[in-house]
């Protein structure tokens, strides 16, 4: 807003005179508003937003913080505007926040808005003009004050008024900077300057009160003093202390080590208590976990069977002995001949146990630390299933906590009727394009339902992705282009892919580069009460809490060549 364009102006607060609440603001303290541009509100009410009428710009001086303010066109404001053109209404009044004081002195705060209100306090606040028509008209402003006294609002003015020192001359820094004690504070942090001023209010509470103090505050027994203040019966923190502590902040990075270091000077034991303590950025304690988006999608598309043994049979009739055959006449009619398939899948145990004493679960407030516990183990139980049915546990065969692979099968190596095992040339001078080559052409062999879904490794999509033309343009500019090409529905990148090897015929290994299915295809049997169950118990003599969560089922796929894992035989 410009200061040429506004309905009318004044002061909205005076450095230097005592407040009717026993405040007194010191010069400087709002320094830091200028030029900032504020809400214009009727009476400090903010329950309607019809009560906010306008803007106001704040202007520092040596004498106070002037204000230009501008009503809105609203039907609220247009009244003010009407009633401070006629002069009913000449007081103005400040809301400020984030108050530092050194006793009743206000040395810093944040002003958050202007008021228009019937009564004021400080007698030097004034509305100074009022714009109508180009002519001028003058009134009288105040400052008004919060009732909790937290925050920096003036009540009606007594008649009291207390003088004040005069501010003094900036102290300088011994260092090279020229920097003032009063640059130094105005470039603190809000939880550095919380901890000044708690220690300028423990230092004004132990000062011994001067003559002169005592005659310009009739019956009081103590004077709070300004840090900055140059008045030598402040003994317990010298303006040398104080710049030699700010010094050894900027060496140290921490004002609070700075300090910590200079406590003895100014006599404040154990002054670590007046430093607040960290404040959690989260309700509770966030899981440090690999990626585990697929594995929601993942277990939603698989098939679901009511019972957990799976058993799937086939007729083979891809020979020449399945087919019809033609007939000549006198010659012996032959019989079909077809192979019978069976495979059957038996159910295994698959579990997560925790334990909690008791004392913790109740000394544990912050937070529900058991429905904490619990999202985990279901979390992990989830990840471990999918984990299991796509590429096995990864556990050694011979581990007593290795989920059975005859139970849960995964899909990677599952047998080559199932699984379609498709090898990327490993001599070829481009992996990436090779790779999409193998994709395309093991594809036409694929049986399984609908379009598949693309599982790999982040390593490689980012491969397959920065290939580029001769002309040194990526080839493909989207995740959904290069599903185009490779037939797929998605591409989903899974973490427990990295480095994964499949042990093949004579003493071969290969990494496993992707897998191509679609989940559907994969059954999951359980039995009634063989879902995933949640089961709680107490120990009486540990006083302890015990959690299991457990599912019993199998997994396998149903359907023949309904998958393809993409490899590539190590050298």
């Amino acid at each position: 807003m410009s200061k040429n364009k506004y309905d009318f102006a004044g002061w909205a607060t005076k450095y230097g005179i005592g407040c009717s609440d026993g405040r007194t603001i010191s010069k400087g303290a709002f320094a830091h508003c200028d030029e900032v541009v504020v809400p214009l509100v009727w009476n400090h009410t903010y329950d309607k937003p019809d009560n906010i009428i306008g803007n106001a710009k704040l202007v520092h001086s040596d004498e106070g913080v002037y204000t230009y303010c501008s009503f809105n066109d609203t039907s609220t404001a247009e009244t003010a505007k009407s009633l401070v053109k006629h002069g009913d209404i000449t007081s103005l009044s400040i809301y400020a926040n984030h108050l530092k004081q050194a006793g009743n002195i206000v040395m810093h705060g944040d002003i958050k808005e202007v008021s228009l209100v019937l009564a004021g306090a400080n007698p030097g606040a004034s509305i100074q003009e009022v714009l109508v028509h180009g002519e001028v008209s003058e009134g009288e402003a105040t400052i008004y004050n919060d009732p909790e006294g937290l925050e920096l609002w003036h009540e009606d003015a007594e008649e009291e008024t207390s003088e004040v020192e005069e501010e003094p001359e900036d102290i300088k820094h011994e260092d090279d900077s020229n920097e003032t004690i009063a640059d130094i504070y105005n470039s603190m942090t809000e939880k550095q300057k919380k901890a000044v001023a708690a220690i300028i209010d423990q230092l004004a509470d132990d000062d011994e009160p001067s003559s002169e103090d005592n005659n310009q505050n009739e019956g009081d027994t103590e004077m709070k003093h300004n840090v900055f203040d140059q008045n030598e019966e402040n003994k317990e923190l010298k303006h040398f202390d104080f710049e030699a502590t700010m010094r050894d902040a900027k060496r140290c990075g921490s004002l609070k080590e700075a300090f910590l270091k200079h406590a003895e000077n100014y006599g404040i034991k154990e002054i670590e208590q007046l430093f607040p303590e960290a404040k959690d950025i989260y309700n509770e304690p966030e899981f440090i976990k690999r990626d585990t988006s697929w594995v929601a999608g993942f277990l939603a598309g698989t098939h679901k069977q009511p019972f957990s043994k799976i058993k799937a049979m086939y007729a083979d009739i891809t020979g020449d002995q399945a087919r019809a055959l033609g007939y000549v006449k006198g010659n012996l009619k032959k019989e079909e001949v077809f192979s019978l398939l069976k495979r059957t899948t038996e159910p295994t145990t698959i579990y997560k146990k925790q334990k909690l004493d008791r004392d913790d679960i109740i000394d544990i407030t912050d937070f529900s630390v058991v429905a904490w516990i619990k999202k985990e183990m279901r979390m992990m139980l989830d990840e471990e299933l999918a984990r299991a049915m796509l590429v096995g546990d990864g556990r050694e065969v011979l581990s007593e906590d290795k989920i059975k692979e005859n139970c849960i099968r995964p899909i990677f190596n599952d047998a080559d009727l199932y699984t379609i095992k498709a090898q990327v040339d490993k001599n070829a001078a481009n992996q990436a394009k090779e790779f999409i080559k193998t994709c395309i052409i093991a594809r036409k062999d694929y049986e399984g339902t609908g379009t598949p879904t693309l599982y790999t490794t982040e390593d490689v999509l980012c491969d397959l992705l920065l290939i580029e033309d001769q002309n040194g343009r990526f080839i493909y500019e989207s995740v959904n282009a290069l599903c185009n090409v490779l037939r797929v529905s998605k591409i989903v990148t899974v973490p427990v892919m990295k480095g994964l090897i499949r042990n093949g015929e004579a003493s071969k290994t290969y990494d496993v580069l992707g897998i191509i299915v679609n989940p559907n295809d994969y059954h999951v049997g359980a039995d009634k009460g063989g879902q995933v169950s949640m089961f709680d118990d107490f120990d009486i003599d540990y006083n302890q809490y015990k959690y299991l969560m457990e599912t019993r089922c199998s997994g396998s796929l149903i359907k023949p060549y309904s998958a393809i894992t993409i490899e590539r035989e190590r050298v």
